[in-house]
């Protein structure tokens, strides 16, 4: 089983899903960090012919383990490189790419086979998991999208500063609602929640609620 938590960069998928999956004791996926080991490999490999090639031989993995998510690309862990500004600025227009989006999305509906997951991305509830037993849809206004995705990189020690961030989360915006192939949208049955003025806590605690409620599962949940 799968639930989803779509919206535009910033929102606060990433952190909310997290503890989400932390909260009902249920497993995560960051379908956001896949596009970005796709990128990876793309901006040392940017010849189109060449770049699909190795992608076709690459083995991307990935793990929920101790809270983290981590990624693998022909088994080696490129989890902290995933957040380099050169990715950053690549991710968008590869992740734009029909074949790539086909790879990624094939992936992840081999991994939600068995188990239950809690997945966040920008097209999960309309084009990878249009039968997810729940849908969300984050929003947030872009001051404090940009604000959190900097406190995130500076976390990681990422050498960038917050004007570059909003940005940088602009031109995502522009390029996710607008790309050809499975662009940025809220799925019709999804439920929307605006964090802008929501502390993280009570954001978590409402997801967690309607997930109870909606799927009638007694999750092993954890304070």
């Amino acid at each position: 089983m799968v639930i989803v938590i779509d919206g535009p960069a910033g929102s606060g998928k990433s952190s909310t899903a997290r503890a989400v999956a932390k909260k009902l004791g249920i497993q995560y996926i960051d379908s956001g960090a896949l596009y970005r080991a796709v990128a990876l490999i793309y901006i040392k490999t940017p010849d189109e012919k060449v770049f699909f090639d190795r992608l076709k031989q690459a083995n991307i993995s990935f793990q929920y383990v101790d809270e983290r998510f981590e990624v693998f690309v022909n088994d080696e862990n490129v989890t902290l490189a995933l957040r380099q500004t050169a990715v950053s600025k690549q991710v968008s227009a590869v992740a734009a790419k029909k074949r790539v989006r086909t790879f990624v999305n094939a992936l992840m509906r081999e991994t939600v086979k068995q188990g239950i997951y809690i997945a966040e991305g920008r097209d999960l509830g309309t084009a990878v998991f249009p039968a997810a037993a729940v849908k969300f849809f984050m929003t947030a206004d872009i001051e404090k999208r940009a604000k959190r995705r900097f406190l995130e990189l500076k976390e990681a020690k990422t050498d960038i500063n917050i004007q570059e961030v909003y940005e940088n989360i602009l031109s995502r915006d522009r390029s996710d609602r607008r790309r050809t192939n499975d662009p940025l949208k809220k799925a019709p049955e999804a439920i929307e929640i605006d964090t802008s003025e929501m502390s993280f806590e009570e954001q978590v605690d409402k997801i967690c609620s309607i997930i109870k409620a909606e799927t009638k599962i007694n999750f092993k949940q954890k304070s």
